[in-house]
C-alpha cells in the first residue's frame, strides 16, 4: 500500500516556520504536493485569519470535548491556549499516500515523533534571541508579558534542537525556503527508492 510521509516543521513563535509552510502548500513547482492539516485551537484570531483555512477556533469546551473522544493525534497548551492536530485527517492522508505538513510547536513534535518514527522533523530558528525578539516585537500582536514569555519558551525550545533530522537557519526567507525543498526531496525520493528497492 502506498503510504505517505510525515513533515513536521517546528520551532519557536516567530521563526519564520508558519512562513514556510504557507510557501510549501502554495508551491506548484513541488513534484510531490503537501497536504496541510488544519489545527484546532482555543485562542482568538488573529487579524487576516479565517475559520477553518488557518485553523478551528472553537471554545474551550467543545476542544475538551475533542480530547476526551481521541479526536487528536496530539495536544498541547501553549500560553493558556489549547492546540490540537485531528486525526482522523493526518490518518486519512497518509493512507492515501499523500504526504502531510504539520507545522506544530516542539511539544508537538516530541509526541508526533513517538506516534511516527520515521516523520521527517525540521526545526527553523532565528540566527539568534536578539534577532527573534526583533521579529516578536515587529509582529505588534502581542503584550511585553507575552513577548518575555515566548522568548523563554524559546530558550528551552532550542535545547531540543538535536532530537531534529535537520535545522534551518531563517535568516533570509528564500535562502530557507530553498534549503527547505531541497530536504524534502532529498528525503521523498530517497524513500520513493526503498520502496523500490526493498
Amino acid at each position: 500500500m502506498k503510504k505517505g510521509k510525515i513533515i513536521v516543521l517546528s520551532g519557536p513563535s516567530g521563526s519564520g516556520k508558519t512562513t514556510l509552510y504557507k510557501k510549501l502548500l502554495t508551491d506548484k513547482r513541488m513534484k510531490a504536493p503537501m497536504v496541510k492539516t488544519v489545527s484546532f485551537t482555543t485562542r482568538q484570531k488573529r487579524t487576516g485569519e479565517r475559520h477553518g483555512r488557518d485553523y478551528f477556533f472553537v471554545s474551550s469546551k467543545m476542544f475538551r470535548y475533542k480530547k476526551r473522544k481521541g479526536h487528536f493525534l496530539e495536544t498541547e497548551e501553549v500560553f493558556g491556549c489549547h492546540y490540537g492536530t485531528p486525526k482522523k485527517n493526518v490518518l486519512d492522508s497518509l493512507r492515501a499516500g499523500k504526504n502531510v505538513l504539520l507545522c506544530i510547536d516542539v511539544k508537538g513534535a516530541r509526541t508526533i515523533r513517538k506516534v511516527f518514527p520515521n516523520a521527517l522533523t525540521v526545526f527553523v530558528k532565528t540566527p539568534s534571541l536578539r534577532a527573534l525578539e526583533k521579529r516578536l516585537k515587529k509582529r505588534g500582536s502581542e503584550d511585553p508579558d507575552i513577548r518575555k514569555r515566548r522568548l523563554q519558551t524559546a530558550r528551552e525550545e532550542l535545547k531540543e534542537i538535536k532530537k531534529y533530522d535537520h535545522v534551518i537557519v531563517n535568516d533570509d526567507l528564500q535562502a530557507a525556503y530553498r534549503r527547505l525543498k531541497e530536504l524534502i526531496k532529498k528525503e521523498l525520493e530517497r524513500v520513493s527508492a526503498k520502496k523500490k528497492n526493498p
